[in-house]
């Protein structure tokens, strides 16, 4: 018997999306954007020490293999023909350091994620170089000196890991973020693999220009870090070489982009004014503004959006940086037990339908934009003995709504024109009563595609566009129209400020809690103080008491 006749769809575009919980890889139609088929394999995180935290770049690069390769199955179990593949786009979590050695393909250490917070000392002693009168490295990079981006987390590494001082020593060491490690594996690694990463990854490293979209020497002697470990920068949507092993083999890699830009692309906002806001492990609101750089005075950074094609103009953005958003559900998941799932936290806080006076600021690795305060650590406030699980759970989603509030309201005195409406995406969008509560806090509509992943839509946009494979346009008049889900606000404006002016003095309290520092070594002791603050300790101890009374087991 004949075998089935494989299905005419195509042609078709993957997308590796390489997130800080779980890399996922998804197979879309060019021509109608529809998801066909996708794969999601979750990640071990590495918490070896107070603020640190690592990953393991083998194990990323594996489940980059596992998510291609299920995804595939899975396409041909639906009689898709795999071979209508043209490209593939890789999206990833930025600043996200790696290093490893050119000549046999291991890392040579852990990769140090984007909210490790080991490097403080390392800032403040490098803040203490730039002159008062001439901040040259935020003129230059539009971000300010912090944890968050991948210089210092490179120089860190560069100053306490003999195995790739050695390396660098004898010219053996490569560094890049997580899209640099992942190109240069799937195009052949130690047998040629190709050193790239893009204009939007580069820009969030603190050692490109993104005046000039080169890297800079100046900031290069700043950090001292040696340029030839650097990987050669590209646009976000050009083939940078041919996937070398598995199913895939042969398909072109032509499009790469930093997740939060690729959800912009995915969001389709090549408009200057057009926003979106993302709701991963942590959340980011970014505002298109066009081919100009404009730099903040209310705490937000700016960055470069895409450049799609090597001949094309670069386009950039104001962002605004939430540390912690779907990971305060997974802390309360992992952590406290309080949920066994991240989805029942929709049903436990649906149930009560408040916080009942009970605020939640997760600063776990500090606050970033608008405030920058590296001295914040997480508490509960406002308690009492009829609290219980759900109403943490409720405060909890109000964080993640709160803390957008803070970054739109920077973002609308910047632009001079307030938004009015916000675009947003990302699994935790799923949550109806996370939506609801934002267009409530926000007292403005919030607009939610039918299909969530415009992270991997966009990459895979930049990918099917790039010269040489052609097979997705992005004239506005070829893009796909979608209806959207919309939340209007449901309370009163003066309940809405209410409840954010309580917000931000919960926010107040947050600060200051880590006074004390030792001094960095190889195997340093970050902080001294308690990693959440006395109120988190405080909230588990009347939250276990609560439910004791309440009779929760």
């Amino acid at each position: 018997m004949a075998a089935p006749k494989k299905a005419a769809v195509g042609p078709l575009v993957g997308a590796v999306v390489q997130g800080t919980n779980s890399t996922r890889f998804l197979v879309f139609n060019s021509k109608t954007a529809d998801l066909l088929g996708c794969h999601q394999v979750e990640l071990t995180q590495e918490f070896p020490k107070e603020g640190w935290v690592e990953q393991d770049p083998k194990e990323i690069l594996q489940s980059v293999y596992e998510c291609i390769e299920r995804t595939c199955e899975k396409l041909d179990k639906l009689n898709i023909d795999i071979s209508n593949i043209k490209a593939i786009g890789v999206s990833n979590q930025r600043e996200t350091t790696v290093i490893w050695d050119k000549l046999t393909g291991e890392p040579l250490y852990n990769a140090v994620v984007w909210l490790d917070l080991r490097t403080q000392s390392t800032v403040e002693n490098l803040r203490k170089k730039i002159p008062e009168n001439n901040n040259f490295v935020t003129s230059k990079t539009g971000l300010p000196l912090s944890t968050y981006f991948s210089a210092v987390k490179l120089r860190w590494i560069l100053d306490n890991v003999r195995k790739v001082q050695k390396a660098v020593e004898e010219g053996r060491a490569l560094f890049g973020t997580i899209d640099s490690w992942l190109i240069w594996s799937l195009t052949g690694g130690v047998y040629g693999g190709v050193h790239c990463t893009d204009v939007t990854n580069a820009s969030r490293t603190m050692l490109f220009n993104i005046h000039s979209l080169e890297w800079d020497k100046e900031l290069c002697d700043f950090f001292e870090i040696p340029m030839d470990i650097l990987p050669n920068v590209w646009s976000s949507s050009e083939i940078y070489g041919l996937m070398k092993a598995g199913t895939l083999e042969g398909v072109p890699i032509s499009g790469c982009l930093g997740d939060q830009s690729a959800a912009l692309v995915g969001q389709m906002c090549f408009q200057e004014g057009q926003a979106k806001n993302t709701y991963g492990t942590g959340c980011f609101l970014l505002c298109n503004t066009g081919h100009k750089c404009v730099f903040s005075e209310h705490g937000l950074l700016t960055t470069v959006a895409y450049q799609l094609g090597r001949d094309k103009p670069a386009c950039y953005a104001l962002e605004g940086s939430v540390a912690i958003a779907g990971a305060v559900i997974r802390w309360l998941r992992d952590n406290i037990g309080i949920i066994n799932t991240s989805e029942e936290i929709e049903v436990l806080a649906r149930d009560v339908g408040t916080s009942y006076g009970c605020y939640f600021v997760p600063a776990f690795s500090g606050l970033y934009a608008p405030y920058w305060e590296p001295t914040a650590r997480g508490i509960i406030c406002g308690l009492t003995q009829f609290i219980n699980k759900s109403h943490i759970a409720f405060a909890a989603l109000e964080s993640v709504c709160f803390q957008t509030r803070e970054i739109l309201d920077a973002m609308n005195h910047d632009c001079g024109i307030p938004l009015r409406h916000l675009q947003v995406d990302g699994k935790m969008t799923n949550n109806k009563v996370l939506m609801q509560l934002q267009a409530d806090i926000l007292h403005i509509p919030v607009i939610k595609p039918p299909m969530p992943e415009t992270t991997a839509l966009g990459a895979a946009m930049a990918a099917g566009a790039a010269e040489g494979v052609g097979v997705w346009s992005l004239k506005p008049e070829d893009l796909s129209v979608v209806i959207m889900e919309k939340f209007e606000p449901q309370i009163k404006a003066t309940e809405c400020e209410i409840r954010y002016s309580t917000w931000k003095k919960a926010v107040m309290k947050s600060m200051g809690w880590v006074t004390t520092q030792t001094p960095e070594s190889s195997d340093p002791t970050i902080f001294s103080s308690l990693p959440l603050g006395f109120f988190i300790v405080s909230s588990m101890v009347m939250l276990i008491g609560a439910r004791y009374i309440s009779g929760i087991p």
